[in-house]
């Protein structure tokens, strides 16, 4: 059987980046006082289950 090409499940790699600390590891750019180490953890995370989401609807809608 040959097997289906699931293009959208690249959308679970930029998650990825935050195993890369130095990359945000900084207090500046802050938003609304908020340093940006913690305000782009806290993005990503939200960032994240929709990009999730979006990879369960379609799995779901191509298991049809």
């Amino acid at each position: 059987m040959r097997m289906r090409r699931r293009w959208y499940y690249v959308l679970l790699l930029p998650p990825l980046l935050l195993l890369w600390v130095p990359h945000y590891n900084r207090i500046e750019p802050a938003l609304a006082g908020i340093p940006f180490f913690y305000w782009y953890q806290m993005a990503w995370v939200v960032l994240t289950a929709g990009l999730t989401f979006v990879v369960y609807m379609l799995d779901k809608r191509r298991a049809r």
